[in-house]
């Protein structure tokens, strides 16, 4: 399918932002016919109701971009960044045990019915979410830039293509590079992507296999890669019996900041995950940790051309999809 990108300046200083972003966006081997300010004759407000949606839940609840990003890498690496981790039902993503911590629903249905009223069937829940995750970024002091739009909505939903399509936090090096190959995703997409991990939180039980429990109850580090101190922190938040639901920041230092952080956690040995702590462990993305961990800007600016990557996974344009009028339900 022959690649379909154009572009309308909102203002004259942002002309050379937008091409900046074209020229990284149209040098991405995806194919996708969305274009930038899509909505621009439709919506005009469409962004911008999103954007203060985003604002406004993140201002009361500070765990909402973590909540946000973490939707659409569930979204968009299932069925590509189409909506369907949205779709409620039997059998459906969402139902799935590896969804069901899934958070932020509510902003992107807040944000869909003000777009209905003003733009009725015309703006998709897939963009809804992908702007929703770039616009959290920016809130929690990350860098902005203009994306694309034009996605359709899936009306496929499967659970069982779940587990298969997602990273498990016990994941190897070779396990990661593979799922991310499969989607179009380079090992230096990898890298920058993990950075998402910078705001958020993660479940005790998505760490617990770096410790071993002792018959007394007790938990001993047995993940050498972990820093000890770091280790007795995590025992400490999360006992051996912590429910499930039990969570602690993703970065310890910085929680709810979209900063670089998260690297210099890792070269601290303070990676939350096993799959955090293999970045710094292998030869083959050390010097890319390193370098981000040096310099924010340098990781800003890979993970702008990362998240236009991310965000394009097998998107449906067209007859491919439809534009729902709920975004739990296809049409």
């Amino acid at each position: 399918m022959e690649m379909k990108i154009t572009v309308s300046c909102p203002t004259p200083n942002r002309c050379t932002l937008l091409i900046l972003v074209l020229f990284s966006f149209a040098a991405s081997p995806l194919h996708a016919s969305l274009s930038f300010n899509f909505y621009a004759s439709s919506c005009p407000t469409a962004e911008l109701i999103v954007s203060n949606m985003v604002r406004s839940a993140s201002s009361s609840d500070p765990t909402i971009p973590g909540k946000l990003l973490r939707l659409l890498f569930h979204d968009c690496f299932v069925e590509g960044c189409d909506a369907s981790v949205l779709l409620q039902g039997n059998g459906t993503e969402r139902s799935d045990p590896a969804n069901t911590s899934l958070g932020g629903f509510s902003v992107i249905d807040s944000a869909k019915s003000v777009l209905e009223i003003f733009c009725p069937e015309t703006v998709s829940c897939a963009d809804i979410v992908a702007l929703a995750a770039r616009d959290a970024v920016v809130t929690a002091g990350g860098p902005a830039f203009e994306m694309p739009t034009g996605r359709r909505d899936g009306r496929i939903s499967n659970a069982a293509n779940v587990r298969s399509n997602i990273v498990d936090t016990s994941f190897t090096m070779i396990e990661m590079i593979r799922l991310f190959n499969s989607k179009g995703l380079s090992l230096d997409d990898l890298v920058t992507l993990s950075g998402a991990h910078t705001i958020g939180v993660g479940h005790c039980n998505a760490f617990s296999d770096r410790f071993q429990m002792d018959s007394k109850g007790n938990l001993t580090l047995i993940d050498t890669s972990l820093d000890k101190a770091y280790a007795k922190e995590l025992m400490k938040k999360c006992p051996s019996g912590s429910s499930a639901s039990k969570t602690v920041n993703n970065d310890p230092e910085t929680s709810f900041a979209f900063d670089n952080q998260y690297y210099i956690n890792l070269l601290g040995h303070k990676g939350l995950f096993q799959s955090d702590s293999v970045l710094v462990e292998d030869e083959r993305t050390s010097a890319r940790v390193e370098a981000f961990a040096n310099d924010q800007e340098t990781f800003f600016r890979s993970w702008r051309d990362s998240f236009l990557k991310l965000t394009t996974i097998g998107v449906k344009t067209d007859d491919e999809g439809e534009i729902r009028q709920s975004c739990s339900f296809a049409n």
